[in-house]
């Protein structure tokens, strides 16, 4: 009786299958013609904007079971595929392959984009803004570690435009070779990776000797073929390299959060749920940067972030950076932005960009 329960039930799954692979072609198509009108138009095929208004709305049709964030993931690559079919999205990145710069990039553009490892932060600007490659991902700062400061020294001087944001948690695991924890006797990461999981090391792993790499992604490489050996890195760095996870969730501080940041070129548009990033500097007198602050004040305009930065070459003076909830199209922004232009000496819009889900 059971078994003819099971038949039943997987006869109607190969029906839904049948119905979704259909479905998806047919979404494809559309994508397909949606694609000859951009190019006609000279529309990005990547447009960061509508992809975010997609995902609400998804948000909105799903009614369970699945889970909001698994039909977020199943539609990420769905409109990843469809995007490869109107023109590969090329996406350059902090590397190596498999670093989290990499694992970021691959959740916000989809596996089917095309990604392109780069030695350096300055790099990944220096790709896009010469148009070698259509977008970069940069990481811009840590829960628990702060600013990058290459990134926000090239935000000062670049062209492109922030587009997206994307939040990822940090999560370490022990990767290696071997099948049991208790062959491993050397431990490669990066010296950030090693602080962040010491706990765990002193508590399963006391005996063994720390040594530092360049990067996560470079000590899942060493170790490699190793069975005394194990690297801390991602989950992607054991897919990409072919190691056995020992163990996941290893780093001490769970709350553990890089912010990404997508640049390219050209404009988002407003979604209703937009960041605005700016820089400005004020005059060297008492009080202006309270006079700056109230532009923002008296329009009840939230910043979820401002943080000074040091001038280089310029020995105590500095600049502001700002996040604002909002988009410089909005009427309260660009009136806030109108009158700042007069409160500063410097006054640079990083970019407009939808709000990452569930933060500031």
């Amino acid at each position: 009786m059971t078994h003819e329960r099971l038949e039943t039930l997987r006869t109607k799954m190969k029906e839904k299958d049948r119905e979704i692979i259909r479905l998806l072609n047919e979404r494809a198509q559309i994508s397909v013609e949606i694609g000859k009108v951009k190019g006609e138009d000279g529309i990005d095929v990547y447009d960061p904007a509508q992809e975010a208004r997609v995902h609400g709305y998804l948000r909105e049709l799903n009614q369970g079971p699945l889970p909001g964030k698994s039909v977020t993931s199943i539609f990420r690559e769905i409109i990843s595929a469809s995007r490869g079919l109107q023109k590969p999205t090329t996406v350059a990145f902090l590397g190596p392959e498999a670093s989290f710069s990499h694992l970021a990039a691959q959740t916000h553009f989809g596996a089917t984009s095309r990604f392109f490892p780069q030695t350096g932060i300055a790099r990944v600007f220096d790709e896009v803004e010469k148009e070698a490659i259509d977008w970069g991902v940069v990481p811009v700062e840590n829960s628990l570690e702060g600013s990058v400061n290459v990134t926000l020294d090239r935000l000062i001087i670049t062209p492109l435009k922030i587009r997206a944001e994307i939040y990822l948690r940090i999560s370490q695991c022990l990767l290696t070779s071997a099948e049991n924890i208790a062959q491993i006797k050397k431990v490669h990461s990066h010296p950030h990776a090693l602080a962040q999981c010491q706990v765990w090391l002193k508590t399963n792993l006391p005996n063994c000797v720390l040594t530092e790499a360049d990067s996560t992604a470079a000590a899942a490489q060493a170790v490699r073929g190793k069975n005394d050996e194990a690297a801390i890195g991602s989950a992607l760095a054991a897919h990409i390299y072919g190691l056995n996870i020992l163990a996941e969730g290893i780093e001490d501080n769970s709350s553990n959060m890089t912010r990404f940041l997508v640049i390219g070129r050209g404009k988002s548009e407003p979604t209703g749920i937009d960041k605005t990033s700016l820089i400005f500097a004020t005059p060297d007198s008492p009080g202006s940067l309270h006079r700056a602050l109230a532009s923002f004040a008296s329009r009840n305009i939230n910043l979820a972030k401002i943080e000074s930065h040091p001038v280089k070459d310029r020995l105590w003076e500095y600049l502001f950076f700002v996040d604002m909830i909002g988009h410089v199209d909005d009427k309260q922004i660009s009136a806030c932005l109108t009158e700042l232009k007069d409160k500063t000496t410097l006054l640079k819009i990083l970019g407009s960009y939808p709000k990452a889900r569930g933060r500031l």
